[in-house]
């Protein structure tokens, strides 16, 4: 029984899919105006280890992980170096995708980018404009946020804060927790000098970001699906307009699930450029990690909880990874000619104290904890002569399947990583 955190909810709730066997999960996905940290790897793993989860459970998952290719800040970047969007944007789609392999997470279903669902987006438009949700402004069209009945049931905004006289924020963005009650823009309509546009039948101009992933959405997924997640930050505002633009169009619940990983901080400080504490996975490779180690640190907490990075700690997960590698090859080497008595209940153990903690909202910490105390007691009975070969085969059968979920132990799948390090460490230099 998977007990997940639901973020709509507040509460911890049973997982139950709306098809038999079948998951369809949205995660939000980076948005390429710059080269991913790794406080955005962070909120990718969880998502993998999700996924991967359900896949261990039995589940078929569909999920759809966005690309932001379009949006103010790409579009002022690219202006600023005074290159094409899809120059600045391109290159960091390839990093992502590198860095996705190397930290071993699954490839999506579907990764939609903006740029590809300009259309969908504005038929989206042209629906809310004819059911009275969405107006014209200026030029621009604004989503009414009073028109929608449940506005902020994810987020909880201060209702309170609303004036009497109309706001409209007219960014695709806003940096920071605050929220900016009010109605939000939809499309961006041409005005002279944008070097950024579309011919569409409502006119010349570009969707905004939070009808952009509604449209990915709907194009890759449909209008109502199990399971969104993305991080912590996307509970201001972001996710609330996703679900207020979609349950317009569609009036039924967009998912009912959500989930939201906590960021990942630096010494106890949010990363950030003007603090010049922001990390790169080349940077960690630099520094003699592993992908294995790095893909462990992540994702060795609570998701949802913040996680504080220091070299040090990286070190000590890094160690403990080290040392549960070594118990492993005791156990692979094992050839004893009798079994001890407990080596079947330890190595049943393995399989449902795993499953166990995963099912306790993924606990990943835990789920660790206790295979490395059970590997522990069995390579002690290795060195000991208390474990055949075919039970040794037993016991990697068991962690080969743990691993597809954790990808951590180097037993699940055959890419050859070493070879791939070279390659895509060659690439951190040449983007940064």
């Amino acid at each position: 029984m998977l007990i997940l955190h639901n973020n709509l909810t507040k509460e911890n709730e049973r997982f139950k899919s709306q098809e038999y066997g079948r998951v369809r999960m949205f995660t939000c996905g980076p948005s390429v105006y710059q080269r991913p940290h790794i406080g955005n790897y962070r909120t990718f793993l969880f998502e993998d280890i999700l996924q991967r989860y359900l896949e261990y459970l039995g589940y078929s998952v569909i999920r759809t992980l966005n690309i932001t290719d379009i949006e103010d800040k790409s579009i002022s970047e690219a202006e600023k170096k005074g290159v094409s969007l899809s120059e600045i944007t391109g290159k960091y789609v390839k990093l992502f995708f590198d860095e996705l392999k190397l930290l071993k997470i699954k490839s999506p279903t579907y990764t939609p980018k903006s740029s590809e669902s300009v259309y969908h987006a504005v038929d989206i438009i042209k629906e809310l404009l004819a059911k009275g949700y969405a107006y014209w402004y200026r030029g621009n069209v604004y989503f009414d946020m009073l028109k929608f009945r449940d506005f902020g049931k994810l987020g909880k905004p201060d209702m309170s804060r609303i004036f009497r006289k109309k706001r409209r924020f007219h960014r695709d963005t806003y940096p920071g927790d605050y929220w900016n009650v009010g109605d939000f823009i939809l499309w961006h309509g041409y005005k002279k000098g944008d070097t950024v546009y579309f011919d569409a039948d409502i006119g010349r101009g570009r969707p905004a970001w939070n009808v952009q992933d509604p449209a990915m959405i709907i194009q890759t997924l449909g209008y109502s699906i199990d399971i969104c997640c993305g991080g912590e930050d996307n509970l201001i505002r972001h996710h609330d307009y996703t679900i207020a633009v979609l349950e317009s169009v569609s009036g039924t619940e967009l998912a009912h699930y959500w989930l939201h990983g906590g960021h990942l901080l630096v010494n106890g400080i949010k990363m950030s450029k003007s603090k010049g504490n922001v990390i790169y996975i080349g940077e960690l490779l630099d520094a003699g990690h592993t992908e294995e180690e790095i893909r462990f640190f992540l994702i060795y907490g609570n998701y949802s909880k913040r996680l504080n990075f220091t070299y040090d700690r990286i070190g000590k997960t890094s160690g403990k990874l080290k040392e549960t590698f070594g118990f492993i090859n005791s156990i692979r080497r094992a050839d004893a000619q009798e079994s001890d008595d407990s080596v079947e209940v330890l190595t049943e153990g393995l399989k449902t104290g795993f499953e166990k903690n995963m099912d306790n909202n993924l606990d990943v910490k835990q789920a660790f904890n206790d295979i490395a105390g059970t590997l522990s007691r069995l390579s002690r009975l290795a060195g000991n002569n208390g474990i055949t070969s075919k039970d040794a085969g037993r016991i990697m059968e068991v962690l080969t399947g743990i691993d597809h979920v954790l990808r951590v132990f180097e037993l699940a799948g055959n890419l050859n990583y070493q070879s791939f390090f070279h390659q895509v460490h060659g690439q951190h230099k040449k983007h940064q």
